[in-house]
């Protein structure tokens, strides 16, 4: 559920019309609803009742500061994945102490930073990285607090550039190596055994494939309990969002009218699945969800530059493009693309929705139905609060776009849109073109 919806014909992120938004800031724009997020972490708090819960979120999925600062003060703690992301927590003002570290190549200066910054727990993708790890806690005189990542050979049914949890993925350390490498760790003298971790890919929309990644790595958890003294199991993250028709999908009433067996994954559908076969271990449980925590959150805002009729095609050209939102062009992504004056005397418009860049693959949406829209007026590109403006980029030389946070009926930039003076200025001409 989120806090988009229209407010008479005009659409709204909490009490804020969007259109304002874009009146002061300008377009393309990032526009995040801080009650949503604050929602998301409420329902998964409460969906997991009964657990020992850490909620680290998978700050990749969207990592602005302000994001990061709503989430510490709601209490979460944060999965990283680089010395980067490491240091916006810190300058986010938040707590990388109760975080962890994931990912398959830490750098040893990564490694360095992280314990230097007391980091919860590193979790470790292959044997050589334990080497790696006790090496550098070795110089620093500390023990490097570790959870081996293990991959439990489970199909997510997602995306094959998002699945992580399969025996060809590169991530963690087969199931059936799993003693192994732990007896093998357990011999580093500045290595920590903390936990076991396993994550087995993003944007899960059935509950099946968690309930049998938990059920194939629990015991193991269990006899490393027993044999090592664990206390924690990181169950990754993976709790899909809603695409099509994600407007509707704001108020509960949606989802109550969903068929049963076709209702979207909620945090009470996998607290329930989840929670008896977690509770007997007796252990902490970290969950580190991304996508769920901001998806829905956020939106970008567009604007139309001209409707192109060609040969039995239409084309709403519009000023946001693939390096301001790659999904659809990297993953054939669906985001449902709405208008922020909602006109229902208007009549359809068959159209495909693309940007200025020069690249057939700059298409959000093909023969999409939307209102007849014009020149200057004003959309809105649905769940985008989630490798949105994270995978942005400069291509075409196009400047990175804004980013706005809503609460209530306050908003304020929280990222300036990008000036030419900017992109350029790490960038120089060598004497020797002079």
């Amino acid at each position: 559920m989120h806090h988009f919806r229209y407010t008479g014909p005009n659409l709204h992120c909490e009490s804020v019309d969007l259109a304002e938004v874009a009146r002061l800031y300008g377009t393309p724009t990032y526009v995040y609803s801080a009650a949503t997020m604050a929602d998301n972490v409420t329902r998964l708090q409460r969906g997991l009742d009964g657990l020992d819960v850490q909620i680290c979120y998978a700050m990749k999925a969207n990592s602005n500061i302000a994001v990061l600062r709503h989430f510490a003060n709601l209490g979460a703690a944060f999965d990283l994945v680089s010395g980067g992301e490491l240091r916006r927590v810190l300058v986010a003002g938040a707590d990388v102490k109760r975080s962890v570290f994931a990912g398959v190549g830490k750098t040893e200066a990564e490694i360095k930073l992280a314990l230097e910054n007391e980091i919860f727990s590193f979790h470790v993708e292959s044997e050589p990285e334990l080497a790696r790890l006790n090496h550098v806690a070795g110089k620093l005189g500390v023990k490097a607090p570790i959870a081996i990542r293990i991959n439990p050979d489970v199909d997510a049914h997602t995306h094959a550039k998002i699945t992580t949890g399969k025996s060809d993925n590169k991530f963690g350390i087969p199931l059936k190596f799993a003693a192994a490498a732990y007896e093998a760790a357990a011999k580093y003298p500045n290595l920590l055994l903390k936990g076991v971790q396993m994550h087995i890919g993003s944007q899960l929309t059935e509950i099946g494939p968690f309930v049998e990644a938990v059920e194939k790595v629990a015991p193991l958890a269990a006899e490393l309990k027993t044999k090592f003294g664990i206390t924690y199991f990181s169950v990754g993250g993976g709790i899909g969002i809603v695409y099509k028709d994600a407007l509707a999908s704001g108020p509960q009433s949606w989802w109550d009218e969903q068929p049963a067996g076709s209702r979207p994954i909620t945090p009470e559908v996998y607290g329930a699945a989840l929670v008896p076969l977690l509770q007997p271990l007796g252990l902490k449980i970290l969950l580190e969800p991304g996508r769920f925590m901001v998806g829905n959150a956020g939106v970008l805002l567009a604007r139309v530059e001209h409707l192109k009729r060609g040969a039995g095609k239409n084309f709403l050209i519009v000023d946001a493009a693939m390096n301001d939102l790659v999904r659809p062009a990297m993953y054939d992504s669906y985001h449902e693309i709405v208008p922020l004056h909602r006109d229902s005397s208007r009549r359809a418009l068959v159209a495909d929705v693309v940007g200025p860049i020069c690249e057939s693959g700059d298409c959000f949406a093909k023969d999409r139905q939307l209102q007849d829209l014009g020149e200057g007026e004003l959309l809105a590109f649905m769940s985008a609060g989630a490798y949105g403006y994270a995978m942005a980029s400069r291509y075409n030389s196009r400047a990175m776009p804004a980013e706005v946070l809503v609460r209530g009926s306050a908003f304020e930039l929280i990222n300036a849109r990008e000036s030419f003076e900017q992109m350029i200025a790490g960038e120089k001409i060598p004497a020797f073109l002079k």
